[in-house]
């Protein structure tokens, strides 16, 4: 045989260090190529198709470090966005809390606005939901939004401040929506602890700080991320809830896969008196043990079984019909240029 010599590029096979290989042909077309290297004075050999196999070795473990690198760059950039987008939440929690505050007369109203703009959906044509089209005058005019003008008016004037400190572009009114209601039920938590504390302020907030639902909101505020629909939603998806019959309430939260449960649950968001609106629903007897239910654990301290079914099942309307945009409301971060930084 004929040797030729090569440079190599393969790593170490073993730990003894490597001396230039030569690769040697041979003369008969059947025999096998090798490759013969020379290690502290012993010979190595290797065939054609382990050769073949190391390159590939070698080749995919440049391809693996190279998405390695590509992957911390994507989570880097993740966890950027992430903390972009929670600081722009907590930012937001802020001004609608303020807000809300300054009109708690108006808490019915707001829970109502996030309902009905969610209640539009339909499955057949997985149309409608929570897109914000509820704050277009064609479909806030509807009997069953009837008002709700002074709730939507409200948030309108919290957006234009939102929107002053927003870096990754305006709020939607989806999104703006479905939080001012999360800032409402909220409110309405804190303030059953503080009258369980006598209406001590400081205890009653101590109190809902140890015991209060604020760890169930984490799938909800997940969901941040919501667009707006140009039109109105189709009419007649939505029941006058004051008006409609415990049957017509049951069916509607049927058709979009929801139940009595969720029903009872959601008491506070279908009329400013609550216990007139329980009331109606205990006349139901697939309503009334839910409703019972509630009752009893609104009168407990922790309120474990009310709060945690009524965040999930706002969290669940809260998405009817909407792709989430997780990328929303994040903006590129502007790189130091260490060039003209003066030392």
């Amino acid at each position: 045989m004929e040797s030729v010599s090569i440079i190599s590029t393969l790593p170490s096979l073993s730990s003894r260090p490597f001396s230039q290989p030569s690769l040697q042909f041979p003369t008969s077309r059947h025999s096998h190529v090798r490759v013969c290297c020379l290690a502290r004075g012993e010979q190595w050999q290797m065939r054609r198709r382990d050769l073949v196999g190391c390159v590939g070795t070698v080749a995919g473990l440049e391809m693996i470090a190279t998405y390695g690198k590509f992957t911390k760059e994507a989570e880097a950039a993740d966890l950027i966005q992430r903390r972009q987008r929670s600081e722009f939440q907590s930012n937001i929690k802020g001004t609608l809390d303020k807000a809300i505050r300054a009109s708690p007369d108006l808490v019915p109203a707001i829970l109502k606005l996030a309902l009905n703009d969610a209640m539009t959906y339909d499955k057949a044509t997985k149309s409608g939901g929570a897109n914000g089209s509820i704050r277009l005058s064609p479909e806030l005019s509807r009997p069953e939004n009837s008002g709700l003008a002074s709730a939507l008016s409200l948030l309108e004037e919290a957006k234009k401040e939102i929107d002053s400190y927003s870096k990754g572009g305006p709020i939607s009114y989806a999104d703006l929506i479905q939080f001012a209601a999360q800032t409402a039920v909220k409110k309405t938590f804190l303030d059953a602890a503080i009258r369980k504390c006598g209406g001590n302020e400081d205890k009653g907030r101590t109190l809902y700080a140890a015991y209060g639902s604020n760890g169930q909101w984490g799938l909800f505020e997940r969901q941040f991320g919501r667009s707006d629909s140009p039109d109105p939603d189709p009419e007649g998806r939505i029941p006058q809830w004051d008006k409609a019959s415990v049957q017509d309430m049951k069916n509607k939260f049927s058709a979009i896969g929801l139940g009595p449960r969720q029903l009872a649950v959601m008491s506070a968001f279908l009329g400013p008196d609550q216990l007139e609106t329980e009331t109606l629903l205990a006349s139901d007897k697939d309503v009334l043990p839910w409703v019972q239910k509630y009752q009893r654990s609104r009168e407990t301290v922790s309120q474990t079984d009310y709060e945690v079914d009524l965040i999930t099942t706002l969290t669940k309307l809260s998405t009817l019909g909407q792709q989430i945009n997780y990328e929303a409301y994040t903006y590129p971060v502007q790189k130091v240029d260490f060039s003209k930084l003066k030392l």
